[in-house]
């Protein structure tokens, strides 16, 4: 699967060394021709199994077109957005298949500033590696490869500062932090014990043989749920295999979700930050985003189409004004830190937010407006495929006349009672339908009526 951050296949199917060798080459020619220079890329991996076969594949292409490769050993993606800022590299490349199954792995591309590429370098990107495209060096030329084992460090030193630390180590919190066995586990434990956090560390060791199937969901985290409740701890943290996405488990052991985490982290750094600034947040994201912001005079939400690039180019975009934002995956990008999403700095905002509150994490939670979200898809196959997905769009949007619109990516339709999000998956021949209402009923009776207005009733899964 191509897609604007790279690829990701099957191990010994359609993730190869020689794919991730040609997927390398493709991107440092890019990177070398833009920026002017041999490049300087950092390089890392999450932990699965197939990854340090993929990784040194990958670094020798890097080598080969003539990068110097700063070799960061298994971190977690925002690791490599700090360090490529932090050495002022030309890009960076992670290996890692995100919350996808033991058997899947990837490559995902990280541009000069640690930022994911823009729709139209990634195009550039892809269509060079679908051609064979590559740059090789000449013996002279040739790149070379270095370790540096200390990236997480500084990942953590470049997360401390924009928390009180002290107020969080005399609050006496403590946590369980779910790692699931990936790359998050020694930046997540580093930083909770430099806040001074009790951590009890469930899947901790990196061997990407994932104790429980890696995606954050409620259904996967049961274990979690029981831990945190069991010893009465302030919260339980849950990352992806690359650490870029945290789902969040309150005192009682109640799965409050991935929606909540950007709000949670928002809503401590707009105490501290405020406005006039931006939030960027992307189409599919919960409205509870917007209902925070009006707490905070001047601030204001820009939506983007689905993706990390979109919302990293909206408050890159924004310069100063820039707060915070993030996706209702879980994924939050602190600016401050990093442009990638970033579970250390989740985590860190969220018992931040705990030790200046003083109240427990359900109280807080609790207070936030409550909305009830829905997803289904379509099968592009059962509708005459792609061509099938441009009536379909302009159907709802003439049946929602009345109503706010944005066509940034597919439509996304804003009614008094919820929004429902109508768009193509990047990654399959889907269309994705996602509502939002006050209530299940509301948030049903919302994705129904777009389903019928395009006529897609047969086809809904």
């Amino acid at each position: 699967m191509l897609s604007v951050s790279g690829a990701r296949g099957l191990v010994g199917r359609t993730m190869t060394p020689p794919i991730a060798v040609d997927l390398a080459a493709a991107f440092a020619t890019h990177v070398k021709r833009i920026r002017g220079v041999r490049p300087v890329i950092c390089l890392g991996r999450d932990s699965r199994p197939s990854g340090s076969i993929l990784a040194g594949s990958t670094a020798a292409a890097l080598a080969a077109v003539g990068a110097r490769v700063v070799d960061l050993g298994v971190v977690a993606t925002p690791t490599v957005g700090v360090m490529i800022r932090r050495l002022e590299a030309d890009g960076g490349i992670v290996v890692t298949a995100s919350h996808n199954p033991i058997e899947w792995n990837g490559v995902k591309f990280l541009m000069a500033g640690g930022v994911a590429p823009p729709a139209e370098d990634a195009a550039v990107i892809l269509e060079a590696f679908r051609a064979g495209v590559a740059d090789y060096a000449g013996v002279d030329d040739l790149g070379v490869v270095a370790a540096d084992p200390d990236g997480t460090r500084q990942h953590v030193e470049d997360v401390l500062p924009h928390v009180n630390v002290e107020a969080i180590r005399a609050a006496g919190l403590n946590v369980v932090l779910d790692s699931v066995n990936g790359a998050g586990g020694a930046g997540g434990r580093m930083l909770l014990e430099m806040l001074g956090v009790d951590v009890a560390h469930d899947n901790a060791a990196p061997t990407g043989r994932f104790a429980h199937p890696p995606e954050p969901v409620e259904a996967h985290l049961g274990d979690l749920a029981d831990h945190t409740r069991r010893i009465g701890a302030a919260a339980g943290f849950a990352q992806d295999p690359d650490a870029d996405r945290l789902a969040i488990v309150d005192e009682r052991g109640r799965y409050i979700g991935e929606e909540y985490t950007l709000v949670l982290a928002a809503r401590r750094w707009l105490d501290q930050h405020g406005g006039p600034g931006v939030v960027a947040a992307n189409l599919s994201t919960s409205r509870m985003i917007d209902d925070l912001a009006t707490r905070y005079p001047g601030v204001r939400v820009v939506r983007t189409a689905v993706g990390e690039a979109n919302v990293a180019a909206a408050l890159r975009a924004a310069g100063a004004d820039a707060r915070i934002g993030g996706e209702g995956n879980g994924g939050v990008i602190l600016p401050a830190v990093t442009w990638v999403r970033d579970s250390l700095s989740s985590m860190a905002l969220v018992l931040d937010l705990l030790a200046a509150e003083g109240r427990p994490l359900s109280a807080l939670v609790d207070e936030l407006p409550a909305y009830v979200m829905l997803k289904r898809k379509v099968d592009l196959s059962m509708i005459g495929g792609r061509a099938a997905i441009a009536p379909a769009l302009d159907a709802i949007a003439h049946h929602f006349a009345d109503a706010t619109q944005d066509r940034a990516d597919g439509i996304r339709v804003d009614t008094s009672g919820g929004w429902v999000h109508v768009r193509p998956s990047n990654t399959e021949p889907i269309m994705r339908l996602i509502a939002e209402g006050s209530s299940k009923a509301a948030a049903t009776d919302l994705l129904d009526e777009a389903v019928d207005a395009a006529g897609l009733a047969g086809a809904v899964g």
